[in-house]
């Protein structure tokens, strides 16, 4: 794993919401999906969305994709919940998007905040173990995996499964730089997307994803829309199926990359492709590339594995002002 840091260590925050001068963080990120964390093991630590927003700004702040506080799940209600029937999950992945919103979790995230983890010294994961971690999404499970980590995302769903079953897509899209809606497929991983298929790679060049693309109907919640392009040929001599995406993040925008964004795109364009479609997925995205592989779950539902790097990249402590 490459990573390159100063030789502070993390330590817990000791500012409110409403002095978070002082406040020691870690910049980090998954194929250019970034991120600021803090270990704040009571969950003492603001997060006010103003406080956020401003800290994820990339001119006026440190600048990141999302805010991640390592918090241990005793010292929240949704993690105190997660430890009734998951006790091994002692810390919890607390996220919030870059506009300050809370989000349920985020696949890239995960394998940051459990890389962090042990770059404090606050938890461990030996070769052939796993670590269990605490998200609004429940509980996720990482390994090691080659030079990163892999992560059970859990099980998959369809958001509109009667529509996306009987007609293959459940929504019209307007992205910018398209000239008509386009057809997606809505997919949850915990949090939601939506998928489009574009049929080559001009088109995705031609994507304009500085405004949120409209999605009619769209999922209750908001969602995350991703545009990939299937390779050509769809499966290589390997057996292993190939995507591009790039990727529209609700309450950030545009970004390098989005963990759960790629296992929904691998996840329809599975589905569209038909029962002969391979397990394991390569996704390319702007910031690199990730793994995502399909297999049964301990329940009888399907789940969904991502594997990738994770890279901390510097420490350092907000000044008064910030």
């Amino acid at each position: 794993m490459t990573e390159s840091r100063s030789t502070t260590r993390p330590t817990p925050s000791s500012t409110g919401a409403s002095a978070p001068a002082g406040l020691s963080f870690t910049k980090g990120h998954g194929t250019g999906n970034d991120f600021v964390l803090t270990l704040d093991p009571e969950g003492v630590g603001p997060t006010d969305p103003a406080f956020v927003a401003r800290l994820c700004d990339r001119h006026r702040g440190i600048g990141a994709d999302g805010y991640i506080r390592a918090v241990r799940s005793s010292a929240l209600p949704e993690g105190r919940a997660l430890l009734q029937t998951e006790p091994a999950a002692e810390w919890f992945m607390d996220y919030r998007n870059g506009d300050g919103s809370v989000s349920e979790m985020c696949g890239n995230g995960v394998r940051v905040f459990a890389h962090f983890l042990l770059a404090a010294s606050v938890a461990e994961l030996p070769e052939g173990g796993e670590l269990a971690i605490g998200t609004r999404a429940g509980v996720k499970r990482v390994t090691r995996s080659g030079s990163g980590y892999a992560v059970d995302m859990g099980p998959w769903e369809f958001i509109m499964p009667e529509a996306a079953v009987s007609r293959g897509m459940d929504s019209l899209v307007d992205v910018g730089g398209l000239d008509v809606d386009r057809p997606a497929l809505s997919v949850s991983m915990g949090n939601p997307h939506t998928v489009v298929a574009l049929a080559e790679r001009a088109e995705l060049d031609l994507v304009e994803l500085h405004r949120a693309p409209v999605v009619d109907p769209p999922p209750v919640h908001g969602t995350n829309v991703e545009l990939v392009v299937p390779s050509d040929p769809l499966i290589g001599a390997d057996g292993v199926g190939r995507l591009i995406m790039r990727v529209h993040e609700r309450g950030v925008g545009e970004t390098q990359s989005c963990g759960t964004g790629a296992c929904a795109a691998a996840a329809a364009t599975r589905f569209w492709a038909g029962p002969t479609a391979p397990a394991q997925w390569l996704v390319t995205v702007p910031g690199g590339v990730v793994g995502v592989t399909f297999f049964d779950g301990p329940e009888g539902r399907e789940h969904v594995q991502l594997s990738g790097p994770a890279v901390l990249v510097a420490d350092g402590t907000l000044l008064p002002g910030s």
